[in-house]
């Protein structure tokens, strides 16, 4: 069977009317989640990954991308959901991700599937609620409620600039 998800140009997907931020939205384990389509690169199909020893199993290993070598992290195992093997609809988001340091990096992640690209108001935009140690919100910058239904909206750069992911970026540079 072939496979559906193909190389997408991003700024294809990009509306220029309206006010707000654009969100690209993607589904891991029945949720939506948004990253700010601004940061998006591109999106690809789901291919293999040339492994990375002693890493956490979240990061997938790295891919060559036009000559840059990037880090793929599995947002499912990253989020701590269960592995899903990767399907038809599986797909890398290309991300340009600010680290700690200033710099800016390219990383990919593994989602589920793509969903929507969204325009959203600042005003629309929640505050993740207080779930106490309970709950790790660490990664969310906000939620908004889109079309009746729940988008939480990530914080790419602190999702993307753990210790672990500083010593990927020793290795591949």
């Amino acid at each position: 069977m072939e496979n559906v998800a193909q190389k997408v140009d991003v700024h294809e997907l990009v509306s220029t009317g309206g006010d707000g931020q654009q969100f690209l939205t993607f589904m891991l384990a029945g949720e939506e989640y948004g990253v700010d389509i601004l940061r998006v690169q591109e999106i690809k199909g789901w291919d293999n990954v040339t492994k990375i020893p002693n890493t956490p199993d979240y990061i997938r290993g790295v891919i060559n991308l036009r000559g840059t070598i990037v880090p793929i992290i599995d947002m499912r195992l990253r989020f701590g959901l269960n592995f899903l093997e990767y399907g038809q609809t599986t797909v890398v988001i290309v991300l340009k991700v600010n680290s700690n340091s200033g710099k800016s990096r390219i990383m990919g992640i593994i989602v589920d599937g793509v969903s929507d690209v969204y325009n959203i108001a600042k005003e629309e935009m929640k505050a993740a609620p207080d779930f106490g140690t309970a709950v790790d919100t660490k990664f969310v910058s906000s939620m908004s409620t889109v079309n009746d239904k729940m988008v939480i909206l990530l914080d790419i750069d602190h999702m993307c600039n753990s210790a672990e992911l500083s010593t990927i970026d020793a290795i591949t540079e």
